[in-house]
């Protein structure tokens, strides 16, 4: 009978230093010889990376925030049909950048929308599927977007007012506080290595 994965999620706001991160996680399993899965949200498969350009792309027409939680969500049903349900099922780990509690921080804290739609939406395309372990990597948003801000030219959120962000960073901080069993928060001011050193400690404690 084959074992569950477990399912690890990425999270933090704008500069923390999700992908800088993300590739020492997967070469931390590499060398642990863990086979996984690595992915995205939004995104993750053709249709629901289709999705996120439509999400990510500035435009002119507003984009209410309902209809950008939908597209979300809809984006996050068919990547776990298609990838984090099936991988998880063959015994693989999946480590994904942002998952549901990015929608919580972003829609919920930047955008200020009900977290009680979120959480029907959460259960209706969840079920009860949640992280094994959240690493959360905490930065205060003005040092963020300065670090952004080096990376090239701003996304539709990225082009978002500070205020967002903290709202973003205070969402993050609330779930986190509310389930500390799931969540690492990882202070992301801190050096690099003292980052990894501290996220390595939470990939040790997944092993059995």
């Amino acid at each position: 009978m084959t074992v569950r994965g477990k399912f690890i999620t990425l999270e933090g706001g704008e500069g923390v230093g999700k992908s800088t991160n993300l590739r020492f996680v997967t070469g931390w399993l590499q060398e642990q010889g863990i086979p996984f899965v690595q992915t995205r949200e939004p995104g993750g498969t053709p249709l629901a990376e289709q999705l996120r350009e439509l999400l990510l792309s500035r435009r002119e027409e507003p984009v209410d925030p309902t209809a950008e939680l939908l597209m979300v969500f809809a984006a996050r049903a068919q990547h776990l049909a298609e990838v984090i349900l099936p991988a998880l099922a063959r015994g693989e780990w999946v480590i994904c950048d942002r998952f549901t509690d990015a929608t919580y921080a972003y829609q919920g804290g930047g955008r200020q929308l009900d977290w009680d739609l979120i959480a029907l939406l959460e259960q209706t395309v969840q079920g009860d599927l949640r992280p094994d372990r959240i690493l959360l990597l905490d930065l205060d948003p003005e040092l963020g977007l300065e670090r952004a801000a080096r990376t090239g030219a701003a996304d539709r959120f990225e082009s978002e007012q500070l205020e967002f962000f903290r709202r973003v960073r205070e969402a993050y901080r609330s779930r986190a506080e509310a389930d500390p069993d799931r969540y690492a928060v990882i202070d992301a001011g801190q050096s690099l290595e003292r980052v990894q050193a501290d996220l390595q400690r939470q990939l040790e404690s997944l092993i059995p």
